[in-house]
């Protein structure tokens, strides 16, 4: 059990940075605009999946690997801003094609995942976060971490939600003009390709 008085304290914590626009809210705004709501909340689904893995490789100790092998920080870092710029080339490739399928929502997930995942930031966030608000005297810390972890997954996908189904409303009326399609492609290219660029410049400490 984790006592009120911390979840008192740490909701609103959780909340305010759920609110501040980051990687993940960015992510969900270009799958919407680039797919529409679908693939957008599939990405949104995927975000938060990898959150709850960082959380718990971060409850079972071995985010202090990340935070303190300079080496696999990079790997992990330069993997993930080479998928972005690849997910930043498929987007533009598609803007200047007709009749491009929309994004299946299976590949949304997967690549919403798979970019969480591959920003060791995340992990080093939860280092830094989470202890804050977990009691070693309430009992056992990982069941503590999850619970903590939860809300803050549940937060982000209320609100990355809400700003990937408003892309995607907006794609959705869009897209039926080859044009906007095009700009649009462009736009989501230019998120995919900046936060590859944030993902390149991240420092460990």
């Amino acid at each position: 059990m984790i006592d009120p008085v911390t979840l008192l304290t740490y909701v609103p914590a959780a909340l305010a940075l759920n609110l501040t626009p980051g990687a993940d809210m960015m992510f969900c705004l270009g799958q919407g605009l680039r797919g529409g709501a679908r693939p957008a909340m599939a990405a949104n689904a995927g975000i938060a999946t990898g959150g709850m893995i960082h959380v718990l490789i971060a409850g079972l100790g071995l985010g202090a690997l990340v935070a303190t092998a300079p080496i696999l920080f990079d790997v992990i870092r330069w993997a993930g801003v080479g998928y972005l710029l690849w997910l930043a080339w498929k987007a533009l490739h598609g803007a200047s094609l007709p009749d491009v399928p929309p994004v299946a929502p299976r590949r949304a997930f997967r690549e919403g995942l798979f970019v969480n995942l591959s920003n060791p930031k995340v992990i080093l966030f939860v280092l830094a976060f989470i202890p804050q608000f977990v009691t070693p005297e309430q009992g056992a810390i990982l069941p503590q971490f999850l619970v903590l972890g939860a809300i803050l997954s549940v937060g982000g996908l209320l609100v990355n939600g809400a700003v990937g189904l408003a892309a995607g409303g907006v794609a959705g009326r869009l897209m039926r003009s080859a044009r906007f399609a095009a700009v649009l492609g462009r736009v989501s290219a230019a998120i995919f390709a900046a936060l590859a660029l944030r993902l390149a410049l991240v420092q460990r400490g």
